[in-house]
């Protein structure tokens, strides 16, 4: 047996890819593009360990060797997916310009993840771009995807992260790095556009038959599959929209290739936590009219779900008429199901187990003043839950006062005690979050100084954020208000 041979029997990978035997529009096979010399910078060992792999084998010459994209695993089928979508609401043609996706992992459970490169090299949806990408991005998508996580949030999540010993242009030369990206898929509703859009209907048929499999084999035998597809994707998205919302999580860029089929968060690009509550809080330097504002982010969904479904058109029913009318009902219905998975959290955070007409009132008063007094919106929810009204001028105001009353009122009509109470706000209100100055912090100690130091010591952190621990509290600190926004960016 060679020291390949070995490896890979140790190691544990046991890749195949589906999406290969799709028809062959959907994809591009290519070989991955070697770097100059990939080095470990992050390894996720707890995901590592839960995927069926060895986690040391995953720090060997020859692991590195393959998240830099200069060998592949037994198994894999190399491929880049293409895709369209709307991008700030104009529709493009689009595909994976800077990913590979090597194979699929079967885990020791049986449950199936794909396993891509991103930042791994031009690919032939690369639109002129050099396909990499740098550390700063990669490290952030690390952070923040398993913050998510940690939350209980559906995420697609980090495994690796390499430099690559090469420069990559933007406005100056950055060092290069490609981030190993795990997913339950890469099925995007850009996916179903660009099928849609491109390929004849049974090659739509084909797409929308593998995606009931992979995510929802318990509707394929279904009379209409293909409309319960589209109801199965809207109760994901809006239960996705509704957890993103009660964080105070802003994606940055909802564009109709950034959403997934499996409900998990995609693409962590310009996104960011809100610190300040503000309904029109915007991160993303090219957002420049707010369309993907925080407040604006169930109705994108909405949205970008009337996009999915206009796809699914010729699969829901022979006469088209009647194919739109089972699309609009399904969309409608949306907007009472998000509803229903906020009203649901937001209840959680403040206590409440049971469900009162004027709850939503309830609800709605405490974020008006939160806005209008411009408090921490994560700070505020754990003033509640710990009963400590210090640090904000939200609680001198009269109308708070009130409202506390009510909120007092309200919780002693419910049956549950109050260390019951208590927990439930415990558990629904996170004590940490990856703070924006946090995270840059941890940025520029790795991308500038080499020092990963920071960057674990706020994964540790961030791992357990219902925890509410003494170690948590300096990380729960806002930062001194510096007069200027905070930008994130794409980051290629």
């Amino acid at each position: 047996m060679t020291e390949v041979e070995d490896y890979f029997k140790k190691a544990g990978w046991n890749l195949t890819n589906s999406y290969a035997q799709l028809p062959k529009s959907f994809y591009s096979t290519i070989n991955p593009n070697p770097v100059r010399s990939p080095k470990l910078v992050m390894l996720n060992e707890p995901l590592s360990a839960s995927l069926g792999f060895n986690t040391e084998e995953l720090k060997s010459d020859i692991a590195l060797q393959i998240f830099g994209g200069s060998r592949v695993p037994e198994g894999a089928h190399p491929l880049a997916q293409a895709y369209a979508g709307h991008q700030f609401g104009h529709f493009t043609m689009l595909g994976d310009g800077r990913a590979l996706l090597i194979g699929e992992q079967t885990t020791p459970q049986g449950e199936r993840f794909d396993i891509q490169l991103k930042g791994s090299g031009r690919t032939p949806y690369s639109r002129g771009g050099d396909g990499r990408a740098t550390l700063g991005p990669m490290l952030r998508e690390y952070i923040i995807s398993e913050a998510m996580y940690a939350l209980g949030i559906p995420t697609t999540r980090s495994l690796a992260v390499v430099t690559t010993g090469e420069s990559v242009m933007r406005e100056t030369d950055l060092p290069g790095a490609i981030l190993t990206r795990v997913a339950s898929s890469h099925l995007r509703f850009g996916t179903f556009q660009y099928a849609a859009k491109f390929c004849p209907v049974d090659e739509l048929k084909t797409l929308a038959d593998y995606a009931l499999t992979r995510h929802f084999p318990e509707v394929e035998t279904n009379e209409n599959p293909y409309l319960l597809l589209l109801k199965e994707v809207i109760q994901r998205q809006a239960s996705l929209i509704a957890k993103w919302q009660l964080v105070g999580f802003i994606h940055g860029v909802m564009n109709t290739d950034n959403m997934t089929l499996s409900g998990e968060t995609i693409d962590y690009g310009p996104c960011a936590f809100m610190d300040t509550f503000d309904s029109e809080t915007v991160f993303s330097s090219i957002d420049m009219h707010g369309r993907y504002a925080y407040g604006n982010q169930p109705k994108i969904g909405a949205w970008n779900l009337a996009r999915f479904a206009e796809t699914l058109l010729p699969l829901l029913h022979d006469d088209q008429t009647k194919a739109v009318e089972l699309a609009q009902d399904a969309i409608s219905d949306f907007g009472n199901i998000y509803r229903a998975n906020w009203l649901a959290g937001m209840r959680a955070k403040l206590g409440i187990f049971n469900e009162e007409e004027q709850d939503e009132t309830l609800i709605e008063d405490l974020l008006n003043m939160m806005e209008t007094y411009k408090t921490d919106y994560t700070n505020t929810f754990i003033a509640l839950t710990v009963n400590h009204f210090e640090d904000s001028i939200l609680f001198d105001q009269k109308e708070f006062n009130q409202w506390h009353t009510r909120w007092q009122e309200r919780l002693s009509r419910q049956k549950d005690s109050k260390v019951e109470v208590h927990q439930l706000m415990k558990r629904s209100n996170p004590a940490v979050i990856p703070r924006n100055h946090r995270v840059e912090e941890a940025l520029e100690a790795a991308v500038d100084q080499n020092d990963y130091s920071v960057m674990k010591e706020l994964l540790t952190i961030l791992s357990d954020p219902y925890a509410h621990s003494s170690q948590q509290i300096d990380y729960s600190k806002v930062p001194d208000l510096s007069g200027r926004p905070y930008r994130t960016y794409c980051g290629t």
